[in-house]
Order: structure tokens, then sequence, then C-alpha cells
């Protein structure tokens, strides 16, 4: 099983990921671990994680204030966003009716 991410979701990543480092050498790439184990996570146990919007879930990072949205499918995990908590709670959902 492969997973795919939107490329918004891999644009948020790597923003965040940069903000983080230039708040402090290495937070960015702490981060980018957390990142990585929410997706591993998403892929291990696709329905194991709370719905938050019809069949969407989510995984919540350690130590940082965002959560993975994804959804899962028959043949692999879509990767919705990686959302900073403080935003508008369902922002994400605007870039599912593409």
């Amino acid at each position: 099983m492969k997973i795919v991410l939107r490329p918004e979701a891999e644009q948020e990543l790597l923003e965040a990921q940069a903000w983080y480092e230039e708040k402090a050498l290495g937070l960015g790439f702490e981060f980018a671990r957390a990142a990585d184990v929410a997706v591993e996570l998403a892929f291990r146990n696709p329905l194991g994680h709370s719905c938050i919007e019809g069949e969407f879930r989510r995984v919540l990072f350690r130590k940082f204030p965002y959560l993975l949205v994804y959804l899962p499918t028959p043949t692999e995990p879509l990767i919705v966003s990686f959302f900073h908590k403080s935003r508008e709670p369902y922002a994400w959902l605007e870039r599912m009716s593409d």
C-alpha cells in the first residue's frame, strides 16, 4: 500500500517544517519526524483513528499543534492536510471539492 499526498498537503508540510526550523535549529527536523509518525499511524491502521467529517479521519501530532487529515480508501490513504489546530476547523474540506 502506498500513501498519496494532495499537493496542498505537501506544501503545508514543507512550509510548517521551514517555519519551525527558522524558530530553532533542528526543530524543523523534529516536526518532520512527528509528521512521519502521524503518516505511519494512518498507514498502519487507516480505520483506527477518529472520524472528523464523513469518512475523513485525523491523527494528532505529538509535541506540535498539528493534525494529519486523511481519507482511508481501499487502495491507499489520501493525505488531505497537515493542519494547524488554530486554523478554521474545516478549511481543509474546501479543497476536497476539486
